[in-house]
């Protein structure tokens, strides 16, 4: 359907033959609300166990190589909905701040300071992506503009919004936000939704 105020910009709702989600499918379940980025001071930081750590400002990272990707969301509330995301491999960063030898677990930190962790093999095996938009459309802040992490066959609790910094680590017992409320560390879709 066509925006009226944008009608250059159409919502896909269907890609190689796959019905996607809406961005109005979405259910607004943050821990502190819509967090809100002024992209004239935003900065993503990268910290932690790296030989080079940087701060790079939006229109940097929007000159890195991007790819698209088909994925769900499925939030331990019960719903789900599938987009095509696109946005930057973290390949792509990582291979410029060069992680040490020691890193094996990474740190992602919301604007709200929410955090969540995931295994650097997994971001790596899988050409995980932080998307800057979704169906063919800037991402809205609701969903996490500048960037939400892809985190696919990850529970949406993994997905982290609004990231202003990515540390890596070598902790993988790190628990973030809701991680340290019960829910698993590992957070794969197909397996338990709390720690044992």
């Amino acid at each position: 359907m066509m925006s009226e105020n944008h009608p250059a910009q159409a919502e896909l709702r269907e890609y190689r033959g796959e019905r996607l989600g809406s961005i109005g499918d979405f259910r607004e379940n943050s821990t502190k609300g819509v967090q809100e980025i002024d992209l004239a001071r935003y900065k993503l930081a990268i910290t932690g166990l790296v030989q080079r750590p940087r701060s790079f400002k939006y229109h940097e990272l929007k000159e890195l190589p991007r790819k698209e990707r088909l994925a769900a969301v499925d939030c331990v509330e019960g719903w789900s909905v599938k987009a095509l995301w696109e946005g930057i491999p973290l390949k792509a960063i990582f291979a410029l701040v060069q992680p040490k030898p020691g890193a094996n677990t990474v740190i992602f930190h919301a604007q709200d300071g929410y955090t969540t962790s995931l295994p650097l093999a997994y971001l790596l095996e899988k050409d995980i992506i932080i998307a800057d938009r979704i169906n063919g459309l800037p991402l809205p802040a609701a969903l996490g503009f500048p960037f939400i992490l892809v985190a696919e066959g990850k529970w949406g609790y993994k997905w982290a919004r609004w990231i202003t910094e990515i540390e890596l680590s070598d902790n993988p017992a790190y628990r973030g936000f809701w991680e340290e409320r019960g829910y698993n560390n590992q957070g794969d879709v197909t397996g338990p939704m709390f720690e044992g």
